[in-house]
């Protein structure tokens, strides 16, 4: 009777068993096979149907090696005849061997030979197995790259729209922006045009004025030279009318030639214009020492349109997995990294009661869940659940006589100090020190949905004169 070649496969490596075993549960594995699949397993259950082995070293099923040995050894001789390519090109000889320097099969006449002296063999069937082990070990490293490469296309997919909707979003503020300084700048122009048209009809009313009076005066001079042409002809009329005359033509005369500022102040309107228009405008908008970089911030994360200000949300938002971000927790920091000098900025924290502020090192990790302190690159000031800590190892508790609505961090890179003050008060609440040696960034974290919100600075234009 002959049995079906299906039958003599181990499940495993699906070729026909080599030294079989037998587990408790009648299943047969061949003995690497099912030692590799425990170690891999890590626990010594039987791959098909899973109930756990009484044995660590089970028993040979010698009836099945036999038996596979067998079948075997007619498959050898029935195709023996036919396969002149498992034969030796040289000696004529079937490889029985295998190389491992070479890494090729060799008869036994070849061992022997100059060729492969002081080399190092295994039987062909020993190596068939090793190189498929390797195999199998180099086929789950393509795969596991593979899977990456899938994890990464869907990846840059994400990003590609997020890109998009980043451009369009990011176009749409620079609009906006842009046209607060257009109306600003609008504004600016229309009240010095309108300065201008008042001065102008200021100055030409002035004129239409004076001209109304020196005609009326030319007038009345035309009058008098008149009359006085006609009484000069008769003596004694002069005479008798004289002292009326002399007081009518010698009274007050009128300023006719004092025309002193009655053109525009062209240098008044036009002197430094643009520098005294950009004085004025600069009052008109916000200076924040810190800027948010949304491409780190938590997907529970909503910041502001001029990423001055976070809040916690519960319905974390769509973003892409890139490395920038914070994959654990909601935190996220600043753009710009800090170094050499000395750097400032104010954060209104109000009724939020839930919050970490302070700075961590650029190549703090971010993918991984760590605490947010000094060895691990935070070095943060914590308010929660109505208490105060300074996070150090372990965290230090505060005790502070009211809870500060604005909170000052100011960092000394070179003294290697970063200093915590409530703003309102200027009283310090806590001091690190620390030799800084990496590139920080502003650190922010909240669980609330109260916003944290980054206060603008004063700015002051010094001129400088040589």
């Amino acid at each position: 009777m002959s049995i079906p070649e299906d039958d003599l496969l181990c499940p495993v490596c699906c070729d026909i068993f080599r030294d079989p075993v037998l587990l408790s549960c009648s299943h047969s594995f061949c003995r690497g096979c099912i030692r590799r699949y425990w170690d891999t397993a890590g626990s010594r259950e039987c791959p098909v149907c899973r109930k756990k082995a009484s044995k660590c070293n089970p028993p040979s099923n010698l009836a099945l090696r036999n038996l596979c040995e067998a079948v075997q050894e007619v498959k050898r001789l029935s195709v023996a005849p036919e396969e002149d390519v498992l034969k030796c090109s040289l000696h004529g000889e079937r490889f029985k061997l295998f190389c491992l320097v070479d890494k090729q099969p060799i008869c036994v006449v070849c061992q022997s030979s100059k060729t492969h002296k002081n080399h190092d063999f295994l039987p062909i069937e020993e190596a068939a197995q090793d190189c498929k082990d390797v195999l199998s070990s180099t086929h789950k490293n393509l795969q596991d790259k593979l899977n990456k490469l899938k994890i990464i296309q869907h990846t840059s997919k994400d990003m590609l729209k997020h890109i998009k909707s980043q451009a369009l979003e990011t176009g749409r503020m620079i609009k906006v922006q842009f046209e607060q300084l257009h109306q600003v700048l609008h504004k600016e122009e229309s009240h010095r045009l309108a300065a201008l048209k008042a001065e102008e009809e200021e100055k030409m009313g002035a004129l239409r004025d004076k001209i109304v009076d020196v005609s009326a005066e030319m007038l009345s001079l035309r009058e008098n030279i008149s009359v006085l042409e006609e009484i000069k002809g008769d003596d004694m009329e002069l005479l008798q009318n004289f002292k009326a005359i002399e007081k009518r033509y010698h009274g007050g005369e009128l300023d006719v030639e004092n025309m002193s500022g009655a053109l525009i102040d062209v240098s008044k309107h036009l002197n430094n214009l643009k520098y005294r228009s950009w004085e004025k405008m600069h009052n008109h908008f916000e200076y924040t020492p810190v800027t948010l970089d949304p491409n780190t911030a938590h997907p529970c994360l909503i910041l502001s349109e001029d990423l001055t200000s976070l809040h916690y949300s519960s319905q974390p938002h769509f973003c892409p997995d890139n490395p920038e971000r914070f994959h654990v927790s909601a935190e996220v920091v600043g753009m710009s990294a800090l170094g050499s000098g000395s750097h400032r900025w104010v954060v209104e924290t109000g009724s939020n009661q839930d919050w970490l502020l302070g700075v961590t090192s650029a190549t703090a990790s971010r993918s991984t869940e760590v605490s947010a302190r000094p060895e691990n690159g935070f070095w943060t000031l914590c308010f929660r659940d109505g208490e105060f800590r300074a996070m150090t190892s372990p965290p230090t508790a505060l005790t502070l006589t009211k809870a500060p609505r604005q909170v000052r961090v100011q960092l000394d890179y070179d003294r290697g100090t970063l200093c915590f003050y409530d703003s309102a008060d200027d009283l310090l609440i806590y001091t690190f020190t620390h030799t800084f040696t990496d590139m920080l960034l502003p650190y922010f974290y909240t669980q609330c949905k109260q916003p944290l919100r980054i206060l603008p600075e004063n700015v002051f234009v010094t001129m400088l004169r040589e």
